[in-house]
Formats: C-alpha cells, structure tokens, sequence
C-alpha cells in the first residue's frame, strides 16, 4: 500500500482523489447518497475513479464548452511545450488550472446527481435503465479520453521534433 502511495503524484491527488473524496462525502452528508467508505484501501481506490470521472467530465464537456464561450483560451501546443522547458513553474501552473476546472467540474457532478436522485423519487421504472444509461456514459467518455490523450502524445512527440 505504502508503494502506491508514493507514486500517486500531487497531480493525481488534487485531479483526482481530492475531487473524488469531496465529491462522496458531499452525497454522503447533503444527497443522502452514501458512497463513504469503510476500507482505506477500497475507498481510495473509489474516490479515486469518482475523481478521475469528474476530471475526464472537466476536459471533455466542460472545457470545449469555456472555450466556446471564449471564457477560456488556450496558448498554441508547440508555444506551451517550448515555455515549459524555459520556464519550470508552467507545469505547477498548469497543474492548478486543471484542479480549477476540475473543482468546476465537482460542481457540475454534484448538480447532476442531486438531478439523478430526484429523477429516481420520481421515476422510480428509471432505476432499472439507468445502469445501462451510466455504463453508456462511462464507455462514451472514457473513450473520448483515450482519444484525446493520444492526439496529445501526438502533439507532444510532434512539438519535441
């Protein structure tokens, strides 16, 4: 246990375990929707997955839609890779403006599933499809990651030519 500790890095802490963790005992405590667990070892692993979810949930719906919006923009791939072998502190910077959009994106999940419990109290034939509905979700969005995390290895290799 104490080996996967050690390589839990600060960005998968604050991207995805403070998030997860957050996200459960804020459902626990205000949604009646218990997802507190009682192993460390389970737990960590759960908020950790519930974390990683609102994260991916960030980058793939959230942020095209600040981009759209033009509440956000981003510098040019090539820019930020040559600025962050000058300058060390881009990488930290980066890293926090992920756990920004990331607690934004908490948010959103919380709103989402408060919306989930309501529609179950009152629509109680949905909690049959709705397994269906999240697996479909999931798979839709972890794909999408795959797919964005390989057009960013490709940009990378190509930026470090």
């Amino acid at each position: 246990m104490d080996k996967i500790i050690d390589k839990i890095s600060s960005y998968n802490i604050f991207n995805y375990v403070f998030p997860g963790v957050l996200y459960c005992i804020i459902c626990d405590k205000y949604l009646n929707f218990p997802l507190i667990q009682e192993s460390l070892v389970t737990g960590l692993f759960l908020y950790y997955f519930v974390g990683l979810i609102i994260s991916r949930i960030g980058s793939l719906v959230l942020e095209p839609i600040l981009i759209s919006m033009k509440i956000v923009k981003f510098s040019d791939y090539s820019d930020y890779v040559r600025a962050e072998k000058e300058d060390e502190k881009i990488a930290l910077l980066s890293e926090i403006n992920n756990m920004y959009r990331t607690i934004v994106s908490l948010i959103l999940f919380i709103a989402g599933t408060a919306a989930y419990i309501v529609a179950l109290e009152r629509w109680p034939e949905f909690r049959g499809v709705s397994i269906y509905l999240i697996l479909t979700v999931l798979f839709i969005l972890f794909l999408l990651s795959y797919r964005k995390q390989t057009a960013f290895i490709t940009k990378r290799v190509s930026s470090n030519k």
